[in-house]
């Protein structure tokens, strides 16, 4: 009798635990697709399907990047920068070309400025920058590789306009909010 009850406790503790683990994974999973939006679509593809491994990577990123504290900026870098873009999208007309490597260019000083990685690592910077502003990080994408001569004018053009999202982010002030993949404002910073 003690024996049954035991291994119907073993059983139901065991029972118990697999469905908190599998409950937990789950909800982290939503937890990551609405925190990263297309990004987490877009990895889990480069990872053949394979949310498993996706996840990790992107708990990875948060875990490296999520306290990052975003500087805020001068009123006198806003308008810098806002003459910097202005002056990439009239490029534009001239030379795509161009006006994507000053796009690019830009968006990657006005990371740095604003405490995300320096340097020339571009996909430690996109991921940095995915944690925090993950609607937009693609547009960044798109300009640095369209600007690589590979793209017809028309996706040059989408692909600026794409930028712009990140850039507008970025200047916005505001160093201690963090934007989910879904577009919105969140207070505070971290996971």
């Amino acid at each position: 009798m003690t024996t049954a009850i035991i291994i119907v406790a073993v059983v139901v503790v065991a029972a118990i635990a697999a469905f908190l683990l599998l409950r937990g994974r789950t909800a982290g999973g939503r937890g990551l697709r609405s925190r990263f939006g297309p990004e987490y679509d877009r990895v889990v593809a480069r990872h053949g399907g394979d949310t498993k491994a996706a996840e990790l990577e992107l708990d990875d990123r948060v875990k490296r990047h999520g306290h990052l504290e975003q500087r805020p900026l001068t009123e006198e870098a806003r308008a810098r920068y806002a003459a910097r873009w202005a002056s990439a999208q009239e490029l534009f007309v001239e030379s795509p070309e161009r006006s994507l490597a000053e796009a690019d260019t830009l968006l990657a000083d006005l990371s740095r400025e604003r405490g995300f990685p320096a340097g020339d690592d571009f996909d430690e910077r996109t991921d940095a920058l995915s944690v925090h502003h993950a609607a937009h990080v693609q547009g960044y994408r798109r300009v640095h590789s369209a600007g690589s001569g590979h793209a017809n004018t028309e996706e040059m053009r989408e692909a600026l306009m794409d930028a712009r999202g990140l850039f507008e982010a970025l200047l916005a002030d505001g160093g201690s909010q963090r934007e989910h993949g879904n577009g919105h404002l969140v207070k505070g910073h971290g996971a």
